[in-house]
């Protein structure tokens, strides 16, 4: 892990430009996935799925992941675009990363199981979210890696919404935890 080189605040205010422009709304109310209510909303999605967005996002995640890190993802489907880009511009930079995605449920028909993607016994995951409200979606797939065999090095989130709570929810199952963006990054408010 880099601990946040001289190029990362440059890509952070990318990050945060793409999400100002594209992805953040201030007409609400919203109910988030947690229940809460709020006068704000990001949908990180119009960022991770967007090309140029994917590729600061990607660089971004690249900064500060761990050297020892071989496979990116998480639930399906905030985690996908996330895991997906940073793979690619890992391989368009020679450095070898797998990309995930755990399913809310396990399949009953092909290969099955709530893990895809070229991961397997021994490797070494980032756990990726587009945003979170309290950390528990990333705690779900820490548990569904753990139970396959698949060490966890570290988890993040593109934007973090939680006011703490996941940070600490990380801290509980013993991981190191990254937000990439914070409300007050993006000049909103909790």
């Amino acid at each position: 892990m880099s601990d946040f080189s001289e190029f990362f605040p440059a890509l952070q205010k990318a990050l945060v430009r793409h999400l100002v422009d594209h992805a953040v709304r201030t007409d609400g109310p919203f109910t988030l996935a947690s229940g809460a209510v709020s006068d704000w909303y990001i949908d990180a999605r119009q960022t991770t799925f967007d090309g140029r967005g994917a590729v600061v996002v990607a660089r971004c995640v690249l900064e500060v992941m761990h050297e020892s890190v071989t496979v990116v993802g998480g639930m399906t489907m905030g985690a996908d675009p996330i895991a997906v880009a940073t793979a690619v511009v890992a391989g368009l930079e020679d450095r070898p990363m797998g990309a995930f995605s755990i399913r809310k449920q396990a399949k009953d028909h092909g290969a099955g199981g709530r893990l895809v993607g070229p991961v397997a016994v021994g490797d070494r995951a980032l756990v990726v979210e587009d945003t979170t409200t309290t950390g528990a979606t990333l705690a779900d797939a820490i548990a569904v890696l753990r139970n396959e065999g698949v060490g966890v090095v570290q988890a993040l989130a593109v934007v973090d919404r939680s006011g703490g709570n996941a940070g600490d929810v990380m801290k509980e199952v013993g991981v190191p935890y990254i937000a990439l963006v914070t409300p007050a990054d993006l000049g909103v408010g909790e």
